[in-house]
């Protein structure tokens, strides 16, 4: 996997690299599972502005989009890659763009905050907006909301039933930024909330606050490691080859070949209706005689 001819995004994306990193080493994703320390060690090797979405990464990785894509949510739950929905908004409308941000150490969500907080659309090198992306937030626009906070505000323009105000955007906010946490994507929680909704819609903020809550997709889990119970063990007479358990050889070698008594074999109990069949035949002889 070669990082120099590697595709670049439209001018102000891309892969941004997180402010205040140590020196490259050769522990930087020792602790990560095999997959996703490799996808992290070749984004980390991607100069800044490289194309690191899941159709860039898989035309030059050997793992497929689903693979990237699960593993890419991973890095962003262990605190290596920051992801953020924002909407740009111009004269022509507004437009969904996603930034995204990698750092070679894991950082938790406070110490993202101040790197990505300081570069928010309309300042520095971010304000740049691609040619097929809206321009960016004329003067005036408030920016800076969260992920979850502009899911929210726009659910009213696919469900007009569903439309919501600030207060409501702003109290509901951090439900619909858990379901981000667990892997879940604008999409996602939009379907979630308007499919199949009653008619007429009483209180949404109220209907949208149940199904947040009531659909919350389960957490991230590692797979069970699934133990195999081994096989008794089995061995040979060191003399005759006989095949036996380990605690019945004594030297190596089996009771026979060691001359030990044979054991009593009892016989084996008759089954109810040979028992009858025998006092049967006992008694028919009895009278007889």
């Amino acid at each position: 996997m070669h990082t120099a001819s590697h595709p670049m995004a439209s001018a102000g994306y891309g892969k941004r690299s997180a402010a205040g990193q140590p020196a490259l080493s050769a522990d930087d994703f020792a602790l990560l599972p095999g997959r996703e320390a490799a996808i992290a060690g070749f984004i980390d090797r991607l100069p800044d502005g490289a194309d690191i979405s899941v159709k860039a990464l898989a035309k030059v990785m050997d793992y497929g989009q689903c693979a990237l894509r699960t593993a890419l949510n991973f890095l962003e739950r262990a605190g290596h890659l920051l992801r953020r929905r924002e909407l740009v908004v111009g004269p022509g409308g507004g437009r969904w763009v996603t930034r995204t941000w990698f750092s070679r150490t894991a950082r938790s969500d406070d110490a993202w905050g101040a790197p990505a907080d300081a570069d928010e659309p309309g300042t520095g090198a971010a304000s740049v907006a691609a040619p097929d992306q809206a321009p960016v937030a004329a003067p005036g626009t408030r920016v800076g909301r969260s992920r979850g906070y502009l899911l929210l505000a726009s659910v009213g323009r696919r469900c007009p039933a569903l439309s919501l105000s600030a207060a409501d955007c702003t109290a509901l906010e951090p439900l619909a930024a858990e379901w981000f946490v667990r892997g879940s994507l604008e999409e996602d929680v939009l379907r979630a909330l308007t499919d199949g909704l009653p008619t007429p819609v009483h209180h949404p903020a109220g209907l949208v606050r149940s199904r947040l809550t009531a659909k919350l997709p389960p957490e991230p889990a590692e797979m069970p490691v699934v133990s195999h119970r081994m096989a008794p063990a089995v061995v040979e007479c060191g003399t005759c080859r006989a095949p036996g358990r380990p605690e019945a050889l004594v030297d190596g070698e089996c009771g026979a070949c060691r001359g030990a008594p044979a054991p009593v074999r009892h016989p084996a109990s008759l089954p109810p209706d040979q028992v009858r069949a025998r006092a049967a035949e006992v008694r028919k002889a009895a009278t007889r005689t």
